[in-house]
């Protein structure tokens, strides 16, 4: 999958601070190195005239060093705790098939106190309840029907809908860790704070159908140009809160996620992607379980992509990268889709951290 070039989406910074007051603090510098100089050491005699005069120890293992010396903080044993209750607002609901064993996103969430059900086939169910809670479980009323999640998705939209729910998250099943990003640091959340925060941003306005957690491995820590705390119109993906009255529902095999996001944006719907909260999902294809074996194998990826230029051929293109087929999503013409605040709604001024501090666990030796 190639990602569309992160200047083509993110906001202008005047306009999004306007709409991140009452948010937590977010800071992102630009720690890029200004020069990277390259060295030529002929000899271990060199290597040690070299080290003594810079001042730094430089081993053969060494592979680049910053002058004046840093201190590298390790972001181990770190973690966001609230001292307020922040549990989400709206039911989270995993989708998971054949990963009763790593269950990621489940055990994450148990680790923050997060309330969730998991959604599963009915031949599964013993398996998925030998690990888990069974009253976190939801059986489906089908199974196997080899199109992927996609009936799963839509009936848990039900599901949502029939519960009076205004909005529903789905997350996929091979989410390891949630994180705050702030001050150039991508570090854990312990709770669930970070799904009420998006929550409260996205019920401030009318129009927002879609929102949810960039993938951690798109945000480059150090580089602080391109990277505010959300970005607006764009494919929204793994980590998703879904607006239960916006007139779609899941469909196709493939890409789903990226063609319910442009089918809302096409109607003038917003998305927002948020960059201050991170999910990290393991890769596609390399876990088993999930749609590995039912979709991705052989040509899948090809179908995978041409299916979106099928379904979208005016915004969509299929392009080649790394050896294989991806799908490349022009969404500049969705820049015009602007926010609309709910009548009445006024956003606070200045910073607002719902209570979140930073915790250090010290590892026990």
């Amino acid at each position: 999958m190639e990602e569309p070039k992160q200047e083509q989406l993110f906001d202008n910074p005047a306009k999004w601070t306007e709409h991140w007051a009452g948010m937590p603090s977010y800071e992102h510098k630009d720690l890029r190195p200004l020069q990277t100089i390259l060295v030529h050491l002929r000899n271990e005699s060199d290597r040690e005239l070299f080290q003594n005069l810079i001042g730094q120890k430089i081993t053969s293992k060494t592979k680049y060093i910053w002058c004046p010396q840093v201190t590298i903080e390790s972001n181990a044993g770190r973690s966001f705790l609230s001292i307020d209750d922040n549990e989400p607002l709206y039911p989270v609901f995993i989708i998971s098939k054949g990963r009763w064993e790593s269950r990621l996103t489940s055990k994450v969430l148990d680790k923050m106190c997060v309330p969730y059900h998991i959604v599963v086939e009915p031949q599964e169910y013993d398996f998925y309840a030998a690990v888990i809670d069974p009253a976190k479980i939801l059986t489906l009323p089908f199974s196997n029907l080899g199109q992927g999640s996609i009936p799963a998705r839509n009936w848990v939209w039900n599901f949502a809908v029939d519960c009076g729910a205004k909005r529903h998250w789905i997350l996929d099943d091979n989410i390891k860790q949630f994180s705050r990003f702030e001050d150039n640091r991508k570090t854990k959340a312990g709770d669930g704070t970070i799904f009420r925060l998006i929550e409260n941003f996205v019920n401030r306005y009318e129009n927002i159908g879609m929102a949810g957690m960039n993938y951690e491995m798109f945000i480059e820590r150090k580089r602080g140009i391109a990277h505010p705390p959300y970005v607006t119109n764009t494919r929204v993906y793994s980590c998703i809160l879904i607006k239960n009255d916006i007139p779609y529902r899941w469909r196709g095999r493939y890409n789903e996620d990226t063609d319910l996001s442009i089918r809302a944006l096409k109607d003038g719907w917003c998305t927002i992607l948020f960059n201050a909260f991170l999910c990290d999902k393991s890769a596609t294809m390399k876990m088993k379980g999930g749609n590995t074996d039912e979709l991705y194998q052989g040509d899948g990826r090809l179908k995978m992509a041409q299916s979106l230029v099928d379904q979208h051929p005016d915004i969509v293109k299929i392009t080649e990268k790394w050896g294989r087929y991806q799908h490349q999503v022009d969404y500049s013409g969705f820049k015009t889709n602007a926010l609309r605040l709910k009548p009445g709604v006024v956003i606070p001024s200045g910073v607002d951290n719902y209570g979140m501090e930073l915790h250090i666990t010290v590892p026990q030796t």
